[in-house]
């Protein structure tokens, strides 16, 4: 095959092809400028001490604010991941069902999807977008408008490769909307994540609660048994004249009551067995893996916990995630006010004729670069600068609000885990004496030496006594999961 010089035509064809591709690559090298401010994060305003609870040694008595932190991705999660993090078999179980059952989850997760898929969309403006195009048109023109005297029918076929309309992004307005569509996304995902901690807590603290209301039936069953048995005591003492009328009375009333309170326990067992249903779509009262108040157990905190964890709660990484977004916007709303330079071209083969599209000499292209000053707006750039501005001022609020509520909600945690574990200790004490005193009324009423209603009156105590302890001790265990989520969580699977 003899090697043939292309002609004019096809020079001019080549000669604007290489200006497209190389504006085109000058605009992608030189679009990384941004008019969007830095990104600093704000001082928070809270104290860098933790507070200081009675012999607590979880935490260090002087911690570092979350602000000391110069890079969240260096701060590593105070509480390994759920599974470590929760000790009871039966709890476990119920988390991993809630987290697979529950819609709410599902939608977050959904939006996340979302997020990314908007991000995905803004970002691809940032490259050019090319088109496979194949046309044809057909036009009449009557004889009195034709240039040739005659009625004329004109028939036009194109092929092509068309490069639509992009933008050379000189003052990264394109690319600031794209850092913001990100920031977004990155917030909706620390929102899935932490949804995702709050259904683990409240699961777990259904659990618990509908533990506690099963313990409490058991101990108010156990007393309407024991009265029960004093009842026929007291009726045989009674027929033998060893009791009188207002004691045989006495422990009827004291059944009567006892039974009673086993009946609203019971119902308020069944509320909390239906509450931990709707989390997990499983019926607790089938069977399966349970365990008592005493048994339920988490991992210990780390000694020398730093506040710094608190910068990896998901809920402080999605104000600031927002808190980028509104800056990124800046960005786009200053570029606004500077020229934007558009670019649309295309190659192919052009003829009147379908078979003519891929004959010589049928090569067309087009360049049509288009520049766009804005001269009078009626002050809508201007307008949409100064939201921008509020709205960071918004998300600078937001994002210190949102640390002062994280470490407000550990300090508090902290001393009621503190608190509740020294209250669990007295009452057990409180129990034990309580017990104790049941057994001598008992004696006593038994020698003829005291009344019956001094029997009933410990009995009452001893079961408040009782009752008190498991309240204290789910109280406890609360407190210890609401510490899970005050933390952050762990990490995330």
């Amino acid at each position: 095959m003899i090697a043939r010089w292309p002609h004019r035509a096809q020079l001019r064809f080549f000669s604007g092809t290489v200006s497209a591709v190389c504006v085109t690559g000058l605009a992608l090298v030189i679009g990384g400028c941004s008019m969007a401010p830095v990104h600093e994060r704000p001082v928070a305003p809270i104290v860098d001490r933790w507070p200081q609870p009675a012999d607590h040694s979880s935490v260090r008595q002087e911690g570092t604010s979350p602000q000391a932190a110069k890079d969240k991705s260096s701060v590593s999660p105070a509480l390994p991941e759920w599974r470590k993090f929760f000790l009871d078999a039966g709890m476990v179980r119920n988390i991993d069902a809630a987290l697979d059952y529950n819609r709410d989850l599902r939608i977050a997760v959904s939006r996340v999807e979302e997020a990314r898929a908007i991000y995905g969309v803004v970002n691809a403006d940032r490259l050019p977008n090319a088109a496979l195009n194949a046309s044809q048109s057909a036009a009449r023109i009557p004889a009195d408008i034709s240039a040739s005297g005659r009625q004329t029918i004109t028939r036009r076929f194109d092929v092509g490769i068309s490069l639509l309309s992009f933008e050379l992004d000189f003052w990264g307005r394109v690319a600031s909307l794209g850092e913001s569509a990100r920031a977004s996304y990155l917030a909706t995902e620390q929102a899935r994540r932490a949804f995702r901690i709050s259904l683990i807590a409240d699961t777990a603290d259904a659990y618990l609660a509908w533990q506690e209301a099963g313990e409490r039936v058991s101990v108010a069953g156990a007393s309407l048994s024991a009265r029960m048995e004093t009842l026929r005591v007291i009726s045989l003492r009674r027929e033998a004249g060893l009791a009188s009328d207002l004691d045989l009375l006495s422990a009827r009333s004291s059944v009567e009551s006892a039974r009673s309170e086993v009946i609203g326990l019971r119902r308020q067992q069944g509320l909390a067995a239906n509450a931990l249903q709707l989390l997990t779509g499983i019926d607790p009262r089938g069977g399966g893996i349970s365990t008592g108040l005493a048994d339920v157990g988490f991992v210990s905190l780390p000694a020398g916990l730093p506040a710094e964890v608190l910068v990896g709660r998901p809920d402080i990484l999605a104000a600031e995630e927002r808190l980028r977004a509104a800056n990124a916007n800046i960005g786009a709303a200053r570029a606004a006010f500077f020229p934007r330079i558009g670019l649309t071209a295309g190659v192919g083969t052009a003829s009147r004729e379908l078979e003519g599209l891929f004959e010589a000499g049928s090569r067309a292209w087009t360049f049509s670069p288009v520049l766009s000053l804005p001269i009078f707006s009626g002050g809508r750039n201007m307008a949409n600068l100064d939201l921008a501005n509020v709205r960071r001022n918004i998300a600078v609020a937001d994002y210190e609000r949102t640390i002062v509520q994280a470490f407000r909600e550990t300090a508090d945690t902290l001393v009621s885990v503190d608190q509740f574990d020294a209250q669990l200790l007295a009452q057990r004490e409180l129990e034990a004496s309580q017990k104790q005193r049941l057994v001598i009324a008992e004696a006593r009423y038994t020698h003829g030496l005291t009344s019956f209603l001094d029997v009933l009156d410990a009995q009452r105590e001893y079961l408040s006594a009782r009752q008190g302890v498991i309240q204290t001790q789910r109280s406890w265990l609360s407190a210890k999961i609401r510490l899970y989520r005050a933390l952050g969580g762990g990490v995330d699977q």
